[in-house]
């Protein structure tokens, strides 16, 4: 079952819908979609309107949501490294380059169809990661959540990884049955899309029930939270 929400949100002043990521063998249910014009968060402001995006293995506007979400090759490996690297400049060299994709595997789907758009309580047996479009601000708030009941240093269940907007919306998770937060939207190919002082974190099932459940002992109604909306404001 879904956990809800909303207080969390409200709390740290979140607006912004919260945007999943689904793997389904039906897509009805989350229509109406919209046709992005290329990278996928040119859906930012229909995501806010409550349309979603659909792909496939067959349906894709840009390679690299293709290859890091459905696992589709739309060229060559040397000329698609080449590409990332003389085109792009992602990568100092193409041995690195190439040691990189060796290494970060796209995401492998499960049913034909993946969907990114508004959560859909009625589907969260399908929903795979659940993204926060937040403030630098509101990013504090949820890292703070996300780590509330970690005691190991060395467990670090919030990380930030290389790569484009859409891998850091799944593909660079290893497990997503553990609870991990991901600090996301740090490619600059596709920042255009989002409003200067929006970042994303991504989260797994199991870290998004964790901040769903944060109660009134936490931080959430501590001084510190309430002074810094406080200053905020005043300013």
């Amino acid at each position: 079952m879904q956990p809800n929400a909303e207080k969390l949100l409200d709390i740290a002043g979140i607006t912004y819908p919260l945007i999943g990521l689904y793997d389904v063998e039906e897509t009805k249910p989350f229509e109406p979609f919209v046709q992005t014009k290329h990278c996928l968060f040119s859906a930012y402001e229909n995501w806010r309107c409550g349309q979603s995006v659909m792909l496939s293995k067959e349906n894709f506007k840009c390679p690299g949501a293709g290859y890091w979400l459905c696992s589709v090759e739309s060229m060559p490996r040397d000329k698609f490294i080449a590409f990332l690297v003389e085109k792009e400049g992602l990568k100092s060299s193409k041995p690195i380059m190439s040691r990189f994709l060796e290494v970060q595997k796209p995401y492998n789907q499960a049913h034909p169809f993946l969907v990114i758009g508004p959560l859909q309580a009625d589907q969260y047996d399908h929903l795979k990661t659940i993204t926060f479009f937040v403030t630098p601000d509101q990013l504090s708030f949820l890292l703070l959540g996300a780590e509330y009941p970690n005691a190991d240093s060395n467990d670090h269940q919030v990380i930030s990884k290389f790569g484009s907007g859409c891998s850091q919306l799944v593909s660079v998770f290893t497990d997503l049955d553990k609870p991990k937060a991901l600090i996301g939207s740090t490619d600059i190919a596709m920042r255009r899309y989002l409003p200067p002082d929006i970042l994303t974190l991504t989260v797994t099932k199991p870290m998004f029930e964790r901040l769903c459940g944060l109660d009134d002992d936490s931080f959430v109604s501590k001084p510190f939270w309430k002074r810094l909306q406080n200053a905020r404001t005043s300013s």
